[in-house]
């Protein structure tokens, strides 16, 4: 059980954290990073497959490796990758009474944008139980898991940041903020499609830690259900 007794103040990564990635959601994201390379590049599919996460890997996403190399609107991007089919996600309502009772403050901290994230959200059921979000444009484009960008997030929201937690998919993503003092949360999944991605940006397996890593879990609503807080005693 975890004693988080001293948490006001509660940070949660979107895709792939707030919902399971067994549902494939992020991979039609994923999907359409790649159908954007290769149509705004004017490049065969593999290449711009290769690309996509060659830049991922390099700048923290890949639209960041876009905006860097080739000038790609961000607008434009995250419009196209985020016109996706949201029906793989249905209202969550284990997740919603286990967030609802959480004392302090939440957050949405994502790398992606804020329409995104109130879209998922709302197909979740909890988009009323969040406080504010951040995303990449609030970020001004600098993306987890740079240190400044958790930084800029802590002063944006005056959090205090021994008394904030932080779930998180990408152990990598939970570095930076654990050297804030932040407590940490890894969210794992042993879903078969993320074996595409590139081993330092994948999302965590059951089992995997890190010595920045807290705790983990491979079911957030169990996780948080459970957990010692200022109000509830389990």
């Amino acid at each position: 059980m975890a004693d988080l007794r001293h948490i006001d103040t509660w940070i949660f990564d979107l895709d792939n954290t707030l919902y399971s990635a067994e549902c494939r959601l992020f991979a039609q994201i994923d999907a359409r990073m790649a159908e954007f390379i290769e149509r705004t590049l004017s490049i065969e599919p593999a290449e711009a497959r290769r690309l996509q996460k060659a830049y991922y890997v390099q700048y923290g996403t890949t639209m960041s490796g876009l905006m860097r190399e080739h000038s790609v609107s961000p607008n434009d991007f995250l419009s196209y990758v985020h016109d996706i089919d949201l029906s793989a996600i249905k209202a969550d309502d284990h997740l919603r009474a286990a967030i609802s009772e959480l004392p302090g403050k939440r957050y949405i901290f994502t790398n992606g944008s804020s329409e995104h994230a109130e879209n998922v959200s709302k197909a979740l059921g909890v988009d009323d139980l969040f406080h504010d979000m951040f995303d990449i444009r609030a970020a001004e484009y600098t993306p987890k898991p740079h240190r400044a960008t958790y930084e800029k997030f802590v002063q944006y929201f005056d959090i205090f940041a021994e008394n904030a937690v932080m779930f998180e998919d990408i152990a990598q993503n939970l570095k930076a903020p654990k050297d804030l003092g932040m407590t940490t949360v890894l969210v794992a999944s042993d879903a078969q499609w993320l074996d595409d991605e590139p081993r330092e940006k994948r999302p965590a397996r059951p089992g995997e830690t890190e010595e920045h890593i807290d705790y983990a879990t491979t079911a957030l609503s169990e996780f948080l259900s459970g957990v010692q807080t200022s109000v509830r005693q389990n």
